[in-house]
């Protein structure tokens, strides 16, 4: 896929939000989510003395980013990981704090627009969706091997998938004649499971399901929940962090972890506040703000969106 036709999501809010923290001569920035590059070849352009670190657990988005950021190689340091290795990745070179933290989080493009890789219910491809080719069990090994009850709870709770008792039954009867391998026969699967109401509203019948296989196999609620803090934890006082998140469950963790590290820990009651019982973050955003009409328009995946931000205010008292 062309970089070049590869427009990131909420692009100029992430700068905005993220420019006053990255102006120092010695300010490091990570791209936890690199995929194509986008939103890194932007930091990179804007703030010609900012090093760059970025993470990506696709070897293939590696590979084209490495390309497309090769005009400023000599800031540049990318690293195969999953983002919750963030600490790890820092350690490793020798850094102990950051300025900046972009998370984009979701399917990239790449990933969307290579068929192979199985993601979209829009064309028919292997069942993988696995984000790293190189491990992990793909998303046809969850839907033929899991038990009923735990592909209803994966449907459910990370599809937030209400037709998921009816959905699973039908694929325990199809694996049964044969294990699942493409995208196309799920899809007909789940739309000849559901009632006609349902099929009526909400887009493709199969949007849902596709998504929980996709989080189920790449484990990433799970990651986010060890990622977004360790993330705060790396940023020196007046860093900031910035989020894109596609979907509830993703912006619900990101919210609770915002509005903790915002909040006074001091027990009830306290007529002032100790130091180490104030805050340590303070919100940059408005709860979780919307792309506008333009954005979605120059880059329909956005719209789904939420930005979120926050800043280090303070440092953690021991």
């Amino acid at each position: 896929m062309s970089s070049a036709r590869h427009v990131p999501v909420m692009l100029q809010r992430c700068l905005d939000l993220l420019a006053p923290a990255l102006q120092g001569p010695d300010a490091v920035v990570v791209d936890c989510t690199l995929g194509l590059g986008g939103h890194s070849e932007a930091l990179l352009a804007n703030f010609p003395e900012v090093r760059l670190i970025g993470l990506d657990r696709d070897t293939a988005a590696l590979d084209l980013s490495r390309e497309r950021l090769a005009p400023y190689a000599d800031r540049v340091s990318l690293v195969h990981a999953v983002y919750d290795e963030l600490p790890e990745v820092l350690a490793e070179l020798g850094i102990e704090r950051v300025q900046g933290v972009l998370f984009d989080l979701g399917v990239s493009s790449m990933q969307l627009d290579e068929a192979d890789r199985g993601f979209a219910y829009a064309q028919d491809a292997p069942l993988d969706m696995r984000m790293d080719q190189t491990r992990g069990v793909s998303a046809a090994e969850v839907l033929n091997t899991y038990p009923p009850g735990e592909l209803v709870r994966i449907l459910r709770a990370y599809g937030e998938e209400k037709q998921a008792k009816r959905i699973v039954s039908a694929v325990v009867k199809e694996r049964a004649k044969e294990p699942f391998s493409g995208s196309a026969r799920l899809v007909e699967v789940i739309r000849d499971a559901l009632p006609q109401a349902v099929k009526r509203t909400g887009g493709n019948p199969a949007k849902r399901t596709f998504q929980a296989l996709r989080i189920e196999v790449n484990g990433e609620l799970e990651v986010l929940q060890r990622a977004i803090p360790a993330a705060v934890d790396a940023l020196a006082v007046g860093g900031r962090i910035a989020v894109l998140s596609y979907h509830s469950l993703e912006d619900r963790l990101v919210k609770q972890v915002f509005a903790a590290g915002a909040a006074d820990t001091a027990p009830p009651g306290m007529p002032v506040v100790p130091e180490e019982f104030q805050p340590r973050l303070k919100l940059l955003t408005r709860g979780a703000e919307l792309p506008t009409e333009d954005e979605v328009a120059e880059n329909r995946r956005a719209a789904p969106a939420r930005f979120r931000g926050a800043e280090r205010i303070r440092e953690a008292v021991a």
